[in-house]
């Protein structure tokens, strides 16, 4: 009974070592695909071809557990490239604070890290400006088949709520002529800056 249960652990114990192997082995396949998959990103950075370096890389973040940092300086680089210059930023920076000054691409890490943050600058600019230049367009807008709209001064109301030191102060709304709405027109005006209180046009 002894020797048939010894034999059973050395059984079970050779099943765990051979599974173990194999997972082993397994990692290590996953590891040389992933590696050749991070050298062939690098070559295609390296030859102009951002998108395909892109996809490469991403694979690379999805199956490695620990990031080298020439990756990111790598990354960094290609992102620049993409017109990603947030992106760009961020990796060569964290490759800079990984490696300082002493790493293999520390210098040009510092280089196109000033580049990435330069075209950032500009590409906010002109983001910004194209944000503002459609808010400051001269749009009219629908005010549906009524074309009447609650008017936004008095809220529908006719009376205009205002306070003081002695309270509140009631007034009659100069904008909808006692009528609680304006006309689509007059409430394009108003969006506008151009439709004058009643009490101005007489």
């Amino acid at each position: 009974m002894l020797a048939f249960t010894f034999v059973t652990q050395v059984a079970t114990a050779q099943e765990k070592e051979k599974i173990q192997e194999l997972e082993t082995q397994k990692e290590l396949r996953q590891a040389r695909q992933v590696n050749a998959r991070l050298d062939s990103a690098v070559r295609f950075l390296d030859d102009g071809e951002y998108e395909q370096a892109d996809a490469r890389f991403r694979y690379v973040f999805a199956n490695m557990k620990s990031i080298p940092s020439d990756l990111a300086y790598h990354f960094g680089k290609n992102s620049y490239h993409l017109g990603k210059y947030k992106q760009s930023v961020d990796w060569l920076t964290k490759y800079i604070q990984l490696k300082g000054t002493s790493g293999q691409f520390s210098k040009d890490a510092a280089a196109w890290l000033k580049k990435a943050e330069e075209a950032l600058v500009v590409q906010r600019q002109s983001e910004s400006a194209k944000v503002a230049q459609v808010l400051s367009r001269d749009y009219t807008i629908d005010c549906g088949p009524s074309a009447k709209v609650v008017c936004p001064v008095c809220n529908g109301s006719t009376v205009v709520v205002r306070k003081d030191y002695f309270g509140d102060k009631y007034s009659t709304c100069t904008y909808c002529n006692k009528l609680g709405y304006l006309s689509c027109d007059d409430y394009n005006k108003l969006l506008r800056g151009q439709l004058k209180p009643s009490t101005e046009n007489k």
